[in-house]
């Protein structure tokens, strides 16, 4: 059935203020769905059905399916359906409640996508596998390497906590309507890491990127309450000048240095 078909069918417009724009791509449709046909994971989320280009596909798998969405015309035509929807927000959904390990699919309002990366990996909750689209920028943002241009917070949290890849790009065309932007769609996989207090390294990875053209030294002395010459010590065993910046710094390097001022 064609979008407008759909459209029609559900007695709604698309809205600008929810950032819809419905997947109409089967070649992307087709990638996603794969990815979550394979998954082990018997605990599926949707965020944000819309008209189902996803969903009708993911509600045949045995799965425990749930749905979030934000459209409460959506969420009542979903429920009617007989699928279980939990109505508002994905950011201020309760994600520990699902008690049991999860796969997050979702053609991801572009709005939260940062948000929800950061807050899915730093926040203790059973969701251990991601297929998420993205504006190609924030995409890239989040698979950017050290001293890249768009290599930042986003980037170093992501990649501290999960094995992410790209599976497909999607043009404008891709959508209806049409966004003036190009997407891209990431597969997350959960990753054993050393980091227990991830809220504390949090704040360390957005003290460490604050101010990027500062010294990196000085963002985390302010900060972080880090005495300069536990900091310089540090500097000097690994051969860093003076003014290094937090770009500068890999993934791995950053870690290094959060368990150095005594993060957990």
């Amino acid at each position: 059935m064609s979008i407008k078909k759909k459209l029609l069918e559900f007695g709604i417009e698309p809205k600008k203020s929810l950032g819809q724009n419905f997947l109409i791509n089967d070649h992307v449709i087709d990638k996603i769905i794969m990815v979550a046909k394979n998954s082990k994971l018997d605990h599926m989320v949707e965020i944000g059905p819309g008209v189902g280009a996803l969903t009708d596909s993911l509600a045949l798998m045995k799965k425990d399916f749930l749905l979030l969405e934000l459209d409460s015309r959506l969420a009542e035509i979903w429920r009617n359906k007989g699928l279980e929807v939990k109505e508002g927000d994905a950011l201020k959904f309760d994600w520990e409640s699902l008690i049991e390990p999860t796969l997050l699919v979702s053609n991801l309002p572009y709005q939260i996508s940062s948000s929800l990366v950061i807050e899915r990996s730093v926040k203790e909750d059973p969701v251990q596998e991601m297929v998420l689209m993205f504006q190609k920028e924030v995409a890239q943002r989040i698979m950017s390497e050290h001293s890249a241009s768009n290599y930042g917070l986003l980037s170093v949290v992501a990649q501290s906590f999960w094995e992410i890849k790209k599976l497909v790009d999607a043009g404008p065309g891709s959508f209806f309507p049409p966004p003036k932007i190009d997407s891209r769609v990431l597969t997350f996989i959960k990753k054993e890491t050393p980091i227990k207090d991830k809220e504390r390294f949090l704040k360390f990875c957005k003290a460490c990127f604050k101010f990027r053209r500062k010294k990196l030294i000085n963002n985390i002395k302010k900060e972080m309450n880090i005495e300069s010459e536990i900091l310089l010590s540090y500097y000097k065993q690994q051969g860093y000048s003076e003014g290094l910046r937090a770009q500068e710094l890999s993934v791995e390097d950053m870690q290094s240095l959060y368990f150095h001022i005594g993060g957990e």
